[in-house]
């Protein structure tokens, strides 16, 4: 390892150190659910979005709260319905009779952790109003344009059972975050576990571990994480597999994948890799940092064929399979 690398390293050991008290502070009161917790605190180290999918009751809700106040951020909760108005999320202006001028009105969306309850209850053009603010970070109301406070994180949720009322995110607006995490069912060990602490998780204290400060200074920390030529390439691998799959040699996708995955993809990996190393406490990314978000980055970007939904092959299975064939350097 050069003496470079060791600084690196050195230096992202010690900045790191904080993540395993705010898994321990999210633990006290969230059962299981480790790999959404690992997922989430991803998102924030790479000033990106997350996109949660999950049946009713298992805890989505309290562990984006719980997040928000081990890290000592405001937080939003923003049930999306079918009536709601982009104004009810971005605010709007209000005028004052004694003055004779507009003020504005901010709306939830100013706040450093957003829950976007249910997103895709809402039509399309109150999504757009929240997916605008989460790519330009600021939101305009009247001549004014508000910047958001840093960090923003805007954390998704969407129930997989309940289709009918619902407007499905398009494959454009499903691009634009970072990763989409897909949470099952607790164990049975896990759910006696939440039967045994259940009057202590709802009324136990959260404890406050950093601030919104050291997160930014965290952010960019990750930012100058090292990663080796040979893994970018891999990462180009793995993403020009699933838009040329006879390139790759993997002809028995090509009739699987409608659309594979684009560019953000690959700044996706490279990004959500980087804090992976962060958080594992590596100043350098590994083969296997991609392979363990991999899944999640690319299951919203890889479209399967109709093709592939007859023999009920699912975005996932595409992507185990592209990981398993592709060369790891």
């Amino acid at each position: 390892m050069s003496d470079t690398l060791q600084k690196i390293n050195e230096f992202v050991e010690k900045e790191s150190a904080f993540v395993e008290g705010v898994t321990a502070a999210i633990r006290s009161k969230i059962v299981g659910q480790q790999n959404l917790i690992d997922r989430l605190i991803i998102g924030l180290l790479t000033q990106s979005h997350v996109l949660i999918e999950g049946v009713p009751g298992l805890a989505k809700t309290l562990t984006v709260h719980t997040l928000a106040q081990a890290l000592d951020l405001s937080f939003s909760r923003i049930q999306f319905t079918p009536d709601l108005l982009p104004a009810d999320i971005i605010g709007t202006m209000i005028y004052n009779q004694s003055t004779g001028n507009f003020t504005a009105k901010k709306g939830p969306i100013f706040a450093n952790c957003i829950l976007a309850d249910e997103i895709n209850r809402a039509p399309a053009k109150v999504q757009s109003a929240l997916l605008e603010a989460m790519q330009e970070k600021q939101v305009t109301l009247g001549d004014t344009t508000h910047k958001l406070d840093a960090p923003f994180m805007v954390l998704a949720t969407q129930n997989p059972v309940e289709q009918d009322g619902t407007y499905p995110l398009p494959e454009a607006q499903l691009d634009r975050f970072l990763m989409k995490i897909t949470i099952d069912y607790p164990s049975r060990d896990e759910e006696r576990l939440i039967l045994d602490n259940m009057d202590s998780i709802e009324k136990g204290d959260v404890k406050t571990v950093i601030n919104a400060q050291d997160i930014v200074r965290a952010q960019s920390v990750v930012e100058k994480i090292y990663v080796d030529g040979r893994i970018k390439d891999y990462v180009l691998d793995l993403v020009f597999a699933t838009r040329n799959p006879d390139a790759a040699n993997l002809k028995s996708l090509a009739p699987l994948i409608r659309y594979g995955a684009s560019p953000r993809a690959s700044l996706a990996l490279i990004k959500a890799a980087k804090a992976h190393a962060f958080i594992n406490r590596r100043g350098y990314v590994t083969p296997d940092d991609v392979k363990a978000i991999g899944r999640d980055v690319l299951r919203h970007r890889v479209i399967p064929t109709f093709e592939a939904e007859a023999e009920e092959l699912t975005s996932d299975d595409i992507v185990d399979q592209v990981f398993s064939e592709i060369i790891v350097p």
